[in-house]
């Protein structure tokens, strides 16, 4: 069935005066729908928290676990005076063979994670059932759910696409999908050069997304994601235009698709307590904020390397080993985040030897106040696109680590684009993590070397480092670009209802 079908697109309402006086002196009403990924979940929350400062009465559509995940910024929000809210709806668990509580990607081992992409579409009447009861005068929706474009308009309201990516990722996949550029090399090591894009990127096959490279669930719906996020009144992004301008008039010449850049979002919302919070409210987060920020606070500045591969990265016991060898003889201090369910992994001695000058830390860590601490000089990355913006807004020097989905594209433009990063390996990787080869302790160590030593090319990393690091934060203020693309996004909703208000005037004046 196509993504429409059973949905109409209802003639313009007649009886409009009442709605368009109450809609003179009563705030817009927005809703935000954010998939089931914390990557995915935390920006659109921020954008959300954006939205209610500016005060648009703003509700997030989310379920019981992943409310767990976002209740401090949307309670922070709330005690600050923001109509910031959640609407909580059930999780389709059944459907998807998984136990109840497990709603999110983030909880899920790399194999089972398909049954996230498998609950999506049953999400889809509950979504249709609380928009017809709440109509809101806007909904903002993750790309994963399109049917939200056809609710929307059938409600006659605009909705507006998240895209929890950059534009430059999205560009970039976008060009290899219409062109297949990867079908006519003669293995998955030979470099391609993707066509008509506004800077040079070459790739490799075994670094292509999943859902490029063979068949998977949302390989099936590309052409349903493209159709609604065309039908959309446009697209909001997690970026700055200084970063990403030239993707952004890409974006629109290829498919006629209005952006707006509102980010970094966690640097505009920086002020929030409910940010610092994040953790789920989990004691052991707190204690781990707590304990990260002490021991920075003792550091000397820009002298600790940060090394993290986000909430969703996965290592063999022996990758593991081989990380902590390669971070113990870069010889600098370091502050390493590793996940809470790995087997035995630590090579002996190895605590003894680093303590001080290394400190490993298991579970949730605050990525954003660390970044920003004077004490960090460079950042080891897996290159999820949240870490990258955070990254360089941080101002700092990436050593690139990819592991899956789109990150091998994001680390072309840290390291080819933007030029203030280096590979944590020269040959290429693989998305698929069985064919992922391992990276030795020597090419870490050189790595980490050449974004926190000396010399001509490290300072010039650095120095362009820390010039979009300046860029993103004035892009977030007042005046700024990405300032001025929240209130773009605004008043396009604004617009919107006035002029379908004027259209349904004239008719009745007919």
């Amino acid at each position: 069935m196509s993504l429409n079908e059973g949905f109409r697109v209802p003639p313009v309402k007649l009886v409009m005066d009442s709605v368009a006086s109450e809609n003179d002196v009563r705030p817009i009403r927005v809703f935000f729908i954010p998939f089931f990924a914390t990557g995915h979940m935390i920006p659109l929350v921020d954008i959300a928290r954006l939205f209610a400062a500016r005060g648009v009465d703003s509700t997030v559509l989310v379920t019981p676990a992943n409310a767990a995940l976002i209740r401090a910024t949307v309670d922070d929000a709330a005690a600050s005076g923001l109509p910031l809210r959640t609407l909580v709806y059930p999780f389709p668990s059944s459907e998807c063979g998984l136990p109840p509580g497990v709603e999110n990607i983030s909880a899920l081992p790399p194999s089972d994670s398909y049954k996230i992409d498998v609950a999506t579409p049953f999400a889809r009447l509950e979504h249709e059932r609380l928009l017809r009861l709440h109509h809101p005068d806007a909904v903002v929706a993750d790309t994963h759910f399109p049917w939200t474009t056809y609710i929307a308009r059938d409600l006659g309201v605009p909705r507006i696409a998240f895209q929890a990516l950059g534009l430059f990722p999205v560009c970039v996949m976008g060009s290899v999908i219409r062109n297949r550029p990867h079908l006519a090399t003669s293995g998955d090591n030979e470099p391609f050069l993707v066509p008509d894009l506004p800077h040079p990127v070459h790739l490799v096959l075994s670094e292509l997304p999943d859902f490029i490279r063979g068949e998977t669930i949302i390989t099936g719906i590309l052409q349903e994601l493209a159709e609604a996020e065309k039908g959309s009144l446009g697209v909001v992004v997690n970026s700055f235009a200084e970063m990403e301008e030239a993707y952004a008039e890409y974006y629109h010449k290829v498919g006629s698709i209005r952006s707006w850049f509102v980010g970094p979002v966690a640097l505009a919302n920086a002020d929030a307590k409910g940010l610092g919070a994040r953790g789920g409210g989990d004691p052991v987060a707190a204690a781990n904020r707590e304990r990260c920020l002490s021991w920075l606070d003792a550091k000397e500045p820009k002298s600790v390397v940060y090394v993290c591969f986000g909430s969703w990265s996965h290592f063999r016991g022996e990758q593991l080993r081989e990380m902590a060898l390669g971070l113990e003889a870069a010889g600098h201090p370091f502050l390493w985040v590793v996940r809470d369910d790995v087997d035995e992994w630590m090579p002996d001695g190895f605590e003894r030897r680093v303590a001080g000058r290394g400190l490993v830390v298991r579970g949730w860590a605050p990525q954003v106040a660390i970044l920003a601490h004077a004490a960090v000089g460079g950042f080891v990355t897996h290159c999820g696109w949240n870490s990258v913006l955070e990254g360089v807004t941080a101002g700092l020097p990436m050593v690139t680590w990819p592991l899956s989905t789109e990150q091998f594209i994001n680390e072309k433009l840290v390291v080819g684009v933007l030029r203030m990063g280096v590979r944590a390996a020269e040959r290429p990787g693989s998305t698929a993590e069985e064919e992922r080869p391992l990276v030795g302790a020597v090419e870490l160590a050189k790595a980490v070397a050449r974004v926190m030593g000396g010399g001509e090319l490290a300072e010039a990393m650095r120095r362009r480092a820390r010039e979009f690091g300046k860029m993103a934060k004035a892009a977030v203020t007042e005046g700024g670009s990405s300032y001025t693309g929240m209130s773009d996004v605004i008043d396009e909703i604004r617009k919107w209802h006035a002029e379908r208000m004027s259209s349904a005037a004239a008719v009745i004046a007919a």
